[in-house]
């Protein structure tokens, strides 16, 4: 069995796990984990093609805004979730398109503008709109069953996985190589640069927007101000050069070390766990050039895992 089979297995079991009275939080903690990598994945699927964006809060909040309108306008939740997911994606090509000839710190720069628009957009509409800087009410998945809620959340976690490893299997695997390593070069071997690099955008922000449709329909409400923090759009970067870039199992693995690690010093250091959660990132970041997936692979023949 693979790493990423075992890891799936054990997500798949640890609601019957015996976890005591703690069972209710840990599993809302298990939660937020798999949100946390289906970002970190979504965001990877972009870098595979040489694009480091900074507009996942964006992509991340218009889904759960897109979601919760959606709801509020009548339609059932999955169809709502389905809708938001596709309109993010509509939306990235829009953003794709305008920063197609961008690159490297400029392309950066324009998508972390592009994020403060969203924000500032959603914020200023009317209240009756989208709450405005207030926010907005969201009703529960599922109607609140936290069991139900998890294994949906580890069921999107599975469509990203799918999908990366659809990509790695394909000839996109070596399109967003060719990319990354030199957009001149990718079209002199006649790699179509702009119709790739918007698809990456495309895939990218349709699952960061089912993430996003994950955390409002948990928490039951969101703001512009949290929800399109610049927060959200560092985390999955941070988490996916922890894991291991460029594979299927770095971002996921990456997301669950640094939410338990989160969580035990949030508990252990209370108001200075940041400083040290800091810390603990950026020399696991100098020590592990290669992100988790490094130390995974000493002895071991490369390969996504």
């Amino acid at each position: 069995m693979t790493l990423l089979g075992g890891y799936f297995l054990l997500a798949l079991a640890f609601p019957f796990l015996p976890l005591g009275d703690r069972a209710d939080y840990l599993l809302q903690i298990a939660y937020f984990t798999l949100v946390a990598g289906i970002l970190a994945l979504s965001w990877d699927l972009l870098a595979r093609s040489g694009q480091v964006s900074l507009a996942h809060a964006a992509f991340y909040g218009l889904g759960a805004y897109g979601y919760a309108l959606l709801l509020k306008a009548g339609l059932p939740w999955e169809l709502a979730m389905l809708l938001a997911s596709l309109l993010t994606g509509g939306v990235s090509l829009l953003l794709g398109t305008v920063t197609m000839r961008l690159s490297g710190m400029y392309f950066a720069i324009a998508t972390l503008a592009f994020t403060e628009v969203v924000r500032t957009v959603i914020q200023n509409l009317p209240e009756g709109v989208t709450g405005g800087a207030t926010g907005l009410l969201v009703p529960a998945l599922l109607g609140g069953q936290a069991r139900g809620q998890y294994f949906l959340a580890l069921a999107l976690l599975g469509l990203t996985i799918v999908v990366s490893l659809a990509v790695r299997l394909s000839r996109l695997h070596h399109a967003f190589a060719a990319i990354r390593q030199g957009e001149e070069t990718a079209r002199v071997l006649g790699v179509p640069v702009a119709r790739y690099k918007l698809l990456a955008f495309f895939i990218s922000s349709s699952l960061a927007a089912l993430g996003g449709v994950l955390f409002a329909g948990k928490t039951f409400f969101i703001n512009p101000v949290e929800t399109f923090s610049l927060a959200n759009s560092i985390a999955p970067l941070t988490t996916s050069i922890f894991g291991g870039l460029y594979t299927t199992l770095g971002p996921i693995l990456g997301a669950t070390v640094l939410r338990v690690t989160e969580e035990v010093l949030h508990s252990a250091v209370q108001n200075g766990y940041l400083v040290v959660y800091g810390l603990v990132l950026m020399l696991s970041i100098l020590w592990l050039p290669r992100g988790l997936m490094g130390l995974l692979r000493r002895g071991r023949p490369g390969g996504d895992l």
